[in-house]
């Protein structure tokens, strides 16, 4: 695990500003943060290279582009080996459905969150794709019916 580095209280308001819209010009990130451009600048590299930024990138509306279902999809391994962990992660990574997977304890090896368009696709990934791939024994479906909550923001100490 990557150990935490120590932001003060400038580094933590320039990410705060960041997750609320990662498209601000160093000049915005200035008038919220006061500091001069240059110091954010500089501030936005460090966070950038040490990796605390990861990427920048737009949030799109799911539904808006026709992704009418979110699932959670709860899977089981038929083997519990190295080799076979692999193959299920290389069988995730393939996917572009699969926006978030992890690996769990529980009655569960892994998590997925996935989007498709409609029903018909998520059969087909679960009987076309998973089912039949030879290190998945089983998986349980959950349909999300509503979203209380999708924010994907750090919960940042001030």
């Amino acid at each position: 695990m990557t150990e935490p580095i120590t932001l003060d209280e400038f580094d933590l308001r320039l990410l705060d500003a960041l997750q609320a819209d990662g498209a601000r010009t160093n000049q915005q990130l200035a008038d919220l943060v006061r500091l001069s451009p240059s110091q954010v600048s500089r501030r936005r590299q460090r966070l950038e290279e040490t990796g605390v930024i990861r990427r920048y990138r737009a949030d799109l509306d799911a539904m808006r582009l026709g992704f009418g279902v979110v699932v959670f999809i709860f899977v089981s391994l038929a083997t519990h080996s190295g080799l076979n962990a692999k193959r299920f992660r290389d069988l995730v990574r393939m996917m572009p459905e699969v926006q978030e997977a992890h690996a769990m304890t529980g009655d569960a090896d892994y998590l997925l969150k996935l989007v498709v368009r409609d029903l018909k696709g998520l059969s087909a990934l679960v009987n076309d794709v998973l089912l039949p791939h030879e290190s998945v024994a089983r998986v349980r479906s959950s349909i999300v019916l509503d979203t209380l909550k999708d924010d994907p923001r750090l919960p940042l100490e001030r």
